[in-house]
């Protein structure tokens, strides 16, 4: 089988992206910032075939050329490295710079290897939908949507700019390069952990179990990791692949999923109010042309319990 390269290896996405592509058969060339800390690297260590087609090697998204090595000889890149976390007191520098530049750099590399014939890019819904345009119940968003830079600055949300920024750089060099790009757009992404850390889509679901009296207003996306991880292999590997995908099996207002969770888990402390009202609408996603690569999306119960039980193994709750 092929080698394939994943940047940011030790991260949500990405370590369910190894897992599927060491079941698979690939020769898988991981990067990571941290090749010697084991809570970064353990889980990756002890996935089936890691022994054999699993290499670990070190890159940083702010040295420009450090992914030279890691792309040497791989037919393709699954660009999965970026920071997630949703308050900051210094956008630019723990958000904005490492996505946008840490994009480029990777780009600079592939350019750099002729080898390499395809590059999935991990962005987010958070690049499609915020524009300012309604997202009521008739409204469906679909791929044709793209976030405004303006309007992220102006409402100061700087992850959702952040994903923005590096999905349209990435187009761009793409473009001037000729690079085989596919993006993918996964909402708020749930489900099981490999890693002994906690991720900030996880922790989302974790919050809710804490046992405070509220939950927020918040009407999001919703899609299940491997659903998530799959989908990036089928994009890579289908012929006819290209553009965007858009990944969210359902927006749901989060009192949706405290009543999810109250049906799993009726003996659980769990939020009973909203923290404002009236509640924000949800919205639909066109599922036209995730689906059109195979998958069928887990549904959002499964993924709250799959990721509930994964918080408990893990012992977070």
């Amino acid at each position: 089988m092929k080698t394939v390269a994943v940047t940011g290896g030790s991260g949500y996405i990405a370590s369910w992206i190894i897992k599927f592509l060491l079941q698979r058969g690939y020769t898988v060339k991981a990067s990571v910032r941290y090749p010697d800390d084991p809570k970064k690297t353990s889980h990756l260590l002890a996935l089936d075939g890691a022994k054999e087609r699993l290499k670990l090697i070190k890159a940083d998204l702010l040295d420009e050329g450090s992914f030279d090595a890691v792309f040497e000889g791989c037919d393709g890149v699954f660009h999965t490295a970026s920071p997630f976390f949703l308050e900051t007191e210094n956008p630019e520098d723990d958000l904005l710079t490492p996505a946008l530049k840490g994009t480029l750099n990777v780009l600079n590399s592939v350019a750099k290897t002729p080898s390499v014939k395809r590059v999935v890019l991990t962005s987010s819904e958070a690049a499609v939908s915020f524009n300012g345009k309604p997202r009521t119940p008739e409204v469906v968003v679909d791929e044709t949507w793209f976030s405004d830079e303006v309007f992220c600055r102006e409402n100061k949300l700087w992850y959702v700019l952040s994903k923005t920024l590096a999905e349209s750089a990435a187009w761009k060099f793409a473009k001037e390069k000729g690079i085989d790009l596919i993006s993918m757009n996964p909402a708020l992404v749930v489900g099981p952990l490999l890693q002994p850390t906690l991720n900030t889509s996880s922790a989302v679901v974790l919050d809710m179990l804490k046992g405070s009296e509220t939950y927020a207003n918040v009407s999001v996306g919703w899609v299940n990791v491997k659903d998530v991880a799959n989908g990036h292999i089928l994009a890579y590997e289908t012929p006819s692949a290209s553009g965007r995908y858009v990944m969210v099996e359902r927006v749901a207002h989060y009192s949706e999923a405290v009543k999810i969770l109250r049906d799993l888990y009726p003996d659980m402390k769990l939020p009973t109010k909203c923290q404002s009202e009236p509640f924000l609408p949800i919205y639909q996603v066109s599922k036209d042309r995730i689906k059109s690569l195979g998958i069928e999306l887990t549904p959002l119960e499964v993924s709250i319990k799959e990721t509930v039980d994964s918080l408990k193994e893990k012992n977070f709750i």
